[in-house]
């Protein structure tokens, strides 16, 4: 039986299907999702704990090393998520290619950047700086 003309011809020779191309993208949403979930409830039920309290107890609770990694793989899911949302959206919403490329790019460097920021100054407060 023949193969169907449904794939282009470049997808033919080298085998790959329009399935193929989004799952690792896909797989990483969802897991940095569930990530987001357990971290989300972890950072909202500890805001809710500290709800009231003065700068030092915030400070003193953040200088605790499970509470500054968690911290930190928060503020990594939430801008590693929202960076591969973006993405789709550029990507289905942006027609021009030069536009596209530019536009991911910012897009990338900016979120690096906060989360780079982010995770700065709570390190800088977990070591005491």
């Amino acid at each position: 039986m023949a193969e169907p003309r449904l794939r282009s011809p470049l997808g033919r020779a080298i085998g790959l299907g329009s399935a193929k191309e989004g799952v690792e993208h896909w797989w990483a949403q969802r897991v940095s999702a569930v990530a987001l979930i357990v971290l989300g409830l972890w950072f909202v039920a500890s805001l809710i704990a500290l709800a009231g309290a003065d700068r030092d107890a915030v400070v003193a609770w953040l200088r605790h090393p499970l509470a500054a990694i968690l911290t930190v793989l928060t503020l990594i899911a939430v801008f590693y998520h929202s960076a591969l949302g973006l993405q789709v959206v550029i990507e289905d919403y942006v027609n021009s290619e030069w536009l596209k490329l530019s536009t991911m790019v910012a897009m990338r460097l900016i979120s690096v950047a906060l989360a780079v920021a982010g995770i700065f100054a709570v390190l800088r407060i977990a070591v005491g700086g």
